[in-house]
């Protein structure tokens, strides 16, 4: 029988390169990213199937969640780095960190209740992909951190409420993604971990199906 996965935020960084490693495994994927035009191409190129959309807008929740309904792991990677320049706390916008509340705490909590009884059926996984910035205490990292820290909280309880599925909250470390480029500068970036890496070893742990629990890939 063939697996198959639904990864958020797969047109690029770690989930295109994820979604790569799987399905040279020969997994069945469903990809999602806010970018169609390059969603298209990755799902071209992989023989997935595409849907794009906006992991806050509930209704293409409930389409993500009717394409798999069969599902052996949901990779929750779609997230959003929030104001740029990053801001202290003292002067954040709040309405910029309720949004971003939404898009990386809100919208994976969503597509995880959508998918749980394909998840539960299968006994299948779910991959949170968090930051070391949700415990460090980096200046200007505050509204991103706080929301990974958050998502950190609720896969430990996920984990916890569903012992019959395997629960990761993943820090992948420092990546070179458009993402780290937009925080600390291109040059910064060029000089972390290639994604592809970072992917193999995620794809390692998949397989491996160690106990839930947090990991770090670096």
């Amino acid at each position: 029988m063939t697996n198959t996965a639904l990864i958020t935020g797969a047109s690029r960084g770690l989930g295109l390169a994820l979604a790569r490693s799987l399905a040279g495994a020969g997994w069945n994927l469903v990809l999602t990213a806010r970018g169609a035009d390059d969603l298209e191409r990755v799902a071209a190129e992989l023989g997935a199937t595409a849907i794009p959309g906006d992991v806050r807008d509930p209704a293409h929740v409930e389409r993500l969640a009717g394409a798999a309904p069969e599902l052996d792991l949901l990779v929750n990677n779609a997230s959003d780095l929030g104001v740029t320049p990053l801001p202290p706390l003292a002067r954040y916008p709040l309405e910029a960190f309720r949004v971003l509340l939404e898009t990386n705490v809100t919208a994976p909590l969503a597509l995880i209740q959508a998918t749980l009884p394909a998840l539960r059926a299968a006994q299948g996984a779910v991959v949170n992909v968090t930051s070391d910035a949700a415990t460090g205490p980096y200046e200007g990292w505050g509204g991103y951190g706080a929301t990974k820290a958050a998502l950190e909280q609720l896969s430990n309880v996920l984990a916890a409420e569903e012992p019959q599925l395997r629960v990761w909250w993943v820090d992948p470390g420092e990546m070179n993604t458009r993402m780290l480029a937009d925080a600390v500068g291109a040059e910064e970036a060029g000089a972390a971990a290639d994604p592809a890496k970072v992917a193999a070893a995620l794809h390692d742990l998949v397989g491996a199906r160690p106990a839930s629990g947090k990991v770090s890939l670096q």
